[in-house]
């Protein structure tokens, strides 16, 4: 356990963290970061390969608003503007160093989606955030009910309602989605891209690819490029 006389936000970029914050404990990912209140007792534990970015601050930097809505529940969704940033300045640093023009103007943007007063959400709003900035993960449909707090039977409920879809199909249009942002805007491999969005193989890929579109991956990257 330890404390600083600065308030303090755990940013995931790669991995998972447990962390414990004033006796409240949690998981933190890259879609779910914590904020540390100035003199609070805070303690963690990295599992398996993880990096993180750690913003310190004074008090007087955030909006008394903010300052007080984070300190009564020090866990927070990651917005997806946030996330970019996290990105960002992951992208950025040259080992452990952060480049001061980086630091000078990212820095407030950051702070700023963090400590945005969140919009009123529906029932699904963390989870598909959660599910949006990590769609490879094994997505159950359990999982995500167990995500979200309620039954199979609820979560579809609310996505027939919400989105007018089902927990399944909206995963897989997620997942192509990330892929054909990856063949427009990368350079990396099919069968790499297929892993990372959850495919069980580059023909499994290929074929949903292809349903959506009309292409396969590599023709699709083609028309875009462009």
């Amino acid at each position: 356990m330890h404390r600083h006389a600065h308030v303090q936000f755990v940013l995931p970029v790669l991995g998972e963290l447990e962390i414990e914050v004033g006796g409240r404990g949690g998981r933190l990912d890259v879609a779910r970061a914590a904020f540390v209140p100035e003199q609070t007792d805070h303690d963690q534990l990295g599992r398996g390969e993880n990096r993180f970015l750690i913003i310190d601050c004074k008090t007087s930097e955030l909006d008394e608003a903010a300052l007080e809505r984070l300190s009564r529940d020090p866990f927070l969704s990651i917005p997806a503007a946030a996330r970019r940033l996290i990105e960002f300045i992951d992208l950025s640093r040259s080992g452990d160093f952060v480049p001061q023009a980086v630091t000078r103007h990212g820095l407030p943007l950051l702070l700023g989606a963090l400590t945005a007063e969140p919009e009123r959400a529906s029932r699904l709003g963390s989870l598909l955030r959660r599910i949006e900035a990590a769609p490879g993960r094994a997505w159950t449909v359990e999982r995500m009910a167990g995500e979200a707090g309620m039954s199979v039977s609820r979560l579809h409920a609310h996505f027939r309602r919400e989105l007018d879809t089902t927990p399944q199909q909206w995963l897989t249009d997620q997942r192509l989605k990330a892929v054909q942002e990856s063949l427009a805007g990368t350079d990396l491999p099919i069968a790499q891209l297929a892993f990372q969005a959850g495919y069980s193989d580059q023909s499994a890929l290929t074929r949903a690819l292809r349903r959506a579109t009309g292409l396969t991956p590599a023709a699709y990257r083609k028309a875009h490029r462009r």
